[in-house]
């Protein structure tokens, strides 16, 4: 088959790989659309730990089921599904607590150790693969795994019915982020995007107000709950500016792991903030995948750019450009 190779950071080739069979437990997924976000990014250059190369990446997917495993129950040669990537060894102390995404010895699809699908076929885990109803367009199934992260975080804010947000970063998970929020009962939400040619997208779909900057938004008394979904060390530490005396700051963007931020110590003991941080899936993919069948998001305007495996270097070049929300590559 055709697969996307990082041999090494920064060496990515597109070649003829072996077909993936399946070991028991597994299906074999024939690839219709595969998403890449900033950690596909950090995975490219080298920058996310759990990585071993050579790999195959590619974390948000969808496809058919064309091979089925010994012993596998739940799934049937045909069914086109949703993948969750996590993987995890159900043994270590946080595992045991019910916490699969801080397992001592996670791996992901596509991230980790394990191959992904930026190729025409991906084994995987049957009981990681979740069936997609019949009558929405199939490359929009790669959205569901970056809703399930979004359902995660917004899990951990645990926030009221009737808040006020705030959240940085209006690409694919902000607004992703915006649109939950406001199907979850958000009383206002603003949001903060550099990139003036998001902002029409952003109100359209969820945000209130949208802005540069959150002083151009004069909310003095800042708001109940911040959210970055950029990663950016700026953002980051502007966001915890604004936090209203009690609120929350989630950090949902994925950061360099050598990044440092810089807040005051004095004002989230004194004003009560909490800060907190979502990594990857928890419990959340079948949620996900309810929430995207109901159309939560708008899967159409998410999805902004299609390139064929061997196009994986334009399509990483427009992820990087800012052009688009959703890049997606296909086989």
């Amino acid at each position: 088959m055709k697969a996307v190779v990082i041999e090494e950071p920064n060496e990515v080739v597109v070649k003829e790989v072996p077909d993936p069979t399946p070991k028991p437990g597994e299906a074999v997924v024939k690839v219709e659309a595969c998403g890449i976000c900033g950690t596909d990014i950090h995975v490219l250059r080298g920058e996310f730990e759990p990585t071993r190369y050579p790999i195959i990446p590619g974390h948000e997917f969808c496809g058919e089921v064309v091979e089925l495993g010994d012993g596998v129950t739940n799934l049937r040669v045909g069914e086109f599904v949703a993948v969750d990537p996590s993987l995890y060894d159900g043994t270590c102390v946080q595992c045991r607590a019910g916490r699969f995404n801080l397992c001592e010895n996670w791996n992901g699809i596509g991230v980790g150790r394990t191959n992904g699908a930026c190729a025409e076929l991906v084994a995987v885990p049957a009981t990681n693969a979740f069936r997609i109803p019949d009558g929405i367009p199939r490359h929009w199934g790669t959205l569901v795994e970056p809703l399930s992260c979004a359902v995660h975080g917004l899990d951990l804010v645990d926030a009221e019915v009737g808040r006020e947000w705030l959240i940085y970063g209006a690409g694919t998970m902000g607004l992703m982020l915006a649109q939950c929020a406001k199907d979850a009962g958000a009383s206002h939400i603003d949001m903060v995007e550099l990139n003036p040619k998001r902002h029409d997208l952003a109100r359209r779909l969820a945000a209130d107000r949208v802005a540069i900057s959150a002083g151009e938004l004069d909310r003095s008394r800042g708001w109940d709950v911040v959210i970055d979904a950029t990663g950016v060390v700026a953002a980051i530490e502007d966001g915890l500016k604004h936090v209203a005396r009690g609120g929350t700051f989630l950090v949902f963007g994925v950061a360099k792991a050598d990044a440092v931020a810089h807040f005051s110590p004095f004002r989230v003991y004194n004003d009560e903030i909490k800060i907190i941080g979502s990594m990857a899936v928890l419990h959340s993919f079948e949620r996900a995948l309810s929430l995207f069948a109901k159309g939560v998001i708008d899967s159409e305007s998410m999805i902004t750019n299609r390139f064929p495996l061997d196009e994986y270097s334009s399509a990483i070049d427009a992820f990087l450009s800012g052009a688009g929300l959703k890049v997606q590559v296909f086989a």
